[in-house]
């Protein structure tokens, strides 16, 4: 596998130093990469300008264009497998999870958009001005710089590439540093089905070169997943030419569990919505907000679920839970763990790594938890639990300023038979996306994203084409 930059539809060497990707499970390494510099970003800028200006794609008919998206859905399905278990290897989530959640989305995403590219339509307005049209047209907004996370590295790329591209954008990737593979091997099949040159770009390399990316004059728009710190640096840099942008940031997901829940149905959803991807999910659930009267059976029911949790190379068969993607990782996890002891919080399993090798964490849950507790404000991204209550007299509105009580806003959940209840508490909550009695879990129809600091814009359905088009109002006086 090419470990280069793709610069201009060529693999070309980094001028920056080459980097190491750790496979997380075994701690060996899985590929060295060649890292960019800022001479390599301004030719990656520059060749995407000059895609976006070349009437190759500039005035490529749209069935063409929708018709390369589905031959790269294609591709990717062709090779599915093993793009799953290099996903496993470079971010340490059971194959399964890279299989169906990561390699599967991605493909459905691909398609999803491709079918798009023919239904992207103006309209005319009826404007007070005599003997005058006015029409609009979508227009793509030019450079977009693409800069992704570690946890889900193929899929939350995807979700960037699909619509960029649908709409007629060119693009410069730049993948975590943590987990670049998965992105090379799609940079790798979009050369493959003939994309042309400069319109796809990938320049891999750590923090500082996103940061020149969202500096660069010859960026119109940066779409960013990752952390809410990051993205208010984002938003400093993206200032010298007003660039357009999409944040998809933070989150600390609350799971409202009522008096009348279904307990079995609530505890494996929300056990599943809280260690998917050993918790290392923006939307996971991590607050429990439990009625007292139902607090004993759901703890009991939880806490043996999640000690039934197999945790283990994710390659291996029946491992429920990987490790954690990085040292760094497991060393932040491990100090929130301690801090969550420290303050008061009941621990009632796990709490410590295992393993000789490995960055494996055991899935925590904790009791007892505050609101003002550090467990239950910052975002850990990893699989630790708190588990608050509530009474049920409580008024709702109290209950939902509870679950309103974080700078996070990007998704939330509620588990109760009362369909009242379920609707006054989805209005009430601020976040994104509110799930009744299921898990997070994301789909390429309905828009995805956050209030507050979770972030700006929404990706996927039609919100992901505003999100990648600017309207442009033409005005054509028939009078004369």
């Amino acid at each position: 596998m090419a470990t280069q930059l793709f610069i201009d539809g060529e693999w070309v060497d980094a001028h920056g130093a080459t980097f190491t990707t750790v496979n997380p499970a075994t701690e060996e390494v899985l590929a060295e990469v060649g890292a960019a510099d800022q001479s390599d970003v301004d030719a990656a800028v520059a060749a995407a300008r000059g895609a976006f200006e070349n009437p190759t794609w500039r005035e490529m008919n749209p069935v063409e264009r929708a018709n390369l998206l589905f031959k790269l859905a294609d591709a990717l399905e062709a090779e599915a497998d093993e793009v799953a278990r290099i996903e496993t290897q470079d971010v340490g989530q059971p194959l399964g999870v890279s299989r169906n959640a990561n390699i599967g989305t991605s493909i459905e995403h691909l398609r999803y958009y491709a079918g798009w590219v023919t239904k992207i339509t103006g309209e005319t307005n009826p404007i007070s001005f005599p003997d005058t049209l006015h029409y609009t047209r979508r227009e793509p907004v030019g450079v977009c710089a693409l800069i992704t996370p570690w946890n889900f590295p193929l899929m939350i790329l995807v979700w960037k590439v699909a619509p960029a591209l649908a709409t007629g954008n060119t693009i410069v990737i730049k993948p975590a540093e943590q987990t670049p593979v998965s992105a090379i091997k799609l940079v790798e099949l979009a050369e493959k089905v003939g994309f042309p040159p400069g319109v796809i770009n990938l320049v891999n390399g750590d923090g500082t070169v996103g940061a020149a990316l969202t500096e660069h004059d010859g960026v119109d728009k940066v779409s960013f997943t990752g952390s809410t710190e990051v993205g208010r640096a984002i938003v400093r840099a993206s200032a010298g030419n007003l660039k357009r942008l999409t944040l998809e940031l933070g989150g600390k997901a609350p799971s409202i569990i009522a008096r009348d829940s279904d307990v079995d149905a609530a505890v494996a959803g929300n056990i599943g919505g809280a260690t998917l991807n050993t918790g290392q999910v923006c939307a996971a659930y991590t607050r429990f907000y439990v009625d007292k009267a139902r607090e004993e059976e759901f703890l009991e029911k939880f806490v043996g679920g999640v000690q039934g949790l197999t945790l283990g190379n994710g390659l291996e068969p029946g491992t429920d839970l990987g490790p954690l993607v990085s040292a760094e990782h497991l060393s932040h996890v491990e100090d929130l763990v301690n801090t969550g002891t420290q303050q008061g919080a009941e621990l009632l399993t796990g709490g410590k790594r295992t393993g000789q090798k490995g960055y494996f964490f055991e899935p925590t849950v904790f009791g007892g938890v505050r609101d003002d507790m550090t467990i239950a404000r910052q975002e850990i991204f990893g699989p630790v639990m708190s588990v608050l209550s509530y009474e049920d007299e409580d008024e709702l509105a109290a209950l939902i300023a509870r679950a309103n009580d974080t700078p996070y806003g990007l998704a939330a959940t509620v588990w109760t038979k009362d369909i009242k209840f379920a609707h006054r508490a989805a209005n009430g909550i601020r976040a994104g996306a509110v799930y009744i009695n299921m898990p997070p879990i994301p789909d390429q129809a309905a828009p995805w994203g956050g209030f507050k600091a979770s972030g700006w814009g929404r990706e996927m359905g039609k919100y992901a084409i505003d999100a990648f088009t600017e309207p442009k109002g033409v005005w054509m006086h028939y009078g004369y």
